[in-house]
């Protein structure tokens, strides 16, 4: 089946919260979290018992083999749930990659089902002690055998191999990729919440950054953190009442595309035709296209994907993506030009994509505000294997 979405406009943000982003932080995660989720529903102009829903993406963001204890590694919302002790509605958890954009299509399907009147979607993320991709392995199996013994370990490595490939295909430089990353950490510097708040970053400091997998340098990869983000989300029947202007969901498209010979590095091209593929499913499921996007917030864990996210949902054609985000005319509303993205802000896995959004087009980016907007995109995770939502006033 395919087609428009048929909840476009049913479901809407009206509220958030955002905790300070530190490397450690002073309090545990689950505390953290739950001040969170307070926070945002007062923000909406609610209180917690009219919160009957409750959803998240409690997926660990490194490897090593450490523990997962729920309220301290990771927090679940059925850990939120048991410590509030309230009998919801309804309570989901999505699995796999693309988790805040998960969770937000779980939350809109239970709301316009009817299933949950009032829902909390929530992300946690914690940055553990030592090496964050410190590789546990004592043997290596399936497709692993043929990358983890030659130190291809972890998305840092992988990801050094698509931007290769993509540098020498299409002649981008890290000269271009300054551009995305001196601008991240530039709106990121102005938001209060980022680990970077006023620290933003010089094209020299970014060029002559460690390396850790050539071309991939510190500054190519989101820094580690601890904090969360939460948002309440509604029928747009029940927005109408409460204090902040509602931010409507459009539509969302996921993405699953697998390598074709099963090794975890991806190949450019498994990157590009699955998300390509995304990008219809996208356009086709909210009616709209690239040219009426307003703030196209793309992901950038790693800033490749800038270049990745924009070829594949038709900003600017396959290989074009370094030039076209060189133009301060082109797209204002891009990640690295207003909130920062993962880059500017800090590891919160799609978090200050959906923020930015959600605070765009509610009108309440502050002096980052853009004039006239109306519609936006929130992407995360590889656009071959990651999830986006699309937003309108």
């Amino acid at each position: 089946m395919s087609g428009r979405f048929r909840a476009a406009g049913e479901v809407a943000i009206v509220g958030f919260a955002h905790s300070p982003i530190q490397r450690v932080a002073d309090d545990p995660l689950g505390v953290l979290t739950l001040r969170t989720i307070r926070e945002a529903v007062a923000d909406a102009g609610l209180d917690m018992t009219a919160i009957d829903g409750f959803t998240t993406g409690a997926l660990f963001p490194s490897s090593g083999g450490r523990p997962l204890r729920d309220g301290i590694e990771i927090v679940t919302s059925d850990w939120i749930v048991d410590q509030l002790h309230v009998q919801p509605r309804w309570l989901c958890g999505f699995q796999g990659l693309g988790q805040i954009c998960g969770s937000v299509i779980l939350a809109t399907e239970a709301i316009a089902s009817g299933a949950a009147d009032y829902v909390v979607v929530h992300r946690a993320m914690y940055n553990p002690p030592g090496r964050y991709h410190a590789n546990p392995m004592t043997h290596a199996s399936g497709g692993d055998q043929w990358s983890a013994p030659h130190g291809f370990w972890g998305p840092p490595t992988h990801m050094a191999l698509t931007y290769t490939e993509y540098q020498q295909r299409y002649g981008a430089t890290r000269e271009h990729m300054a551009t995305v990353v001196v601008g991240g950490r530039a709106a990121g510097s102005q938001n209060p919440w980022s680990h970077w708040y006023d620290r933003p970053l010089t094209r020299d400091e970014y060029l002559s950054a460690r390396m850790i997998a050539e071309p991939m340098s510190m500054l190519d990869c989101d820094i580690p953190v601890t904090g969360v983000g939460a948002f309440v989300l509604t029928s747009k029947e029940r927005a109408r009442d409460l204090p902040h202007k509602p931010v409507y969901v459009a539509g969302y498209a996921q993405g699953r595309s697998q390598s074709v010979n099963g090794v975890p590095p991806w190949r450019l091209d498994d990157v590009e035709e699955g998300g390509r593929a995304v990008g219809r499913i996208l356009w086709e499921n909210t009616g709209l296209g690239p040219d009426e996007i307003d703030v196209p917030q793309v992901y950038d864990a790693f800033s490749p994907f800038v270049y990745l996210w924009l070829e594949a949902l038709g900003f600017c054609e396959r290989g074009e993506g370094f030039e076209y985000v060189q133009d301060p005319g082109t797209s204002p509303g891009l990640t690295f030009r207003t909130g920062g993205g993962a880059i500017g802000n800090g590891r919160m896995h799609g978090v200050p994509q959906m923020l930015e959004c959600y605070l765009q087009l509610a009108g309440r980016a502050g002096d980052r505000q853009l004039a006239g907007v109306e519609t936006g995109i929130a992407c995360q995770a590889a656009p071959s294997v990651g999830g986006v939502v699309a937003y309108s006033t």
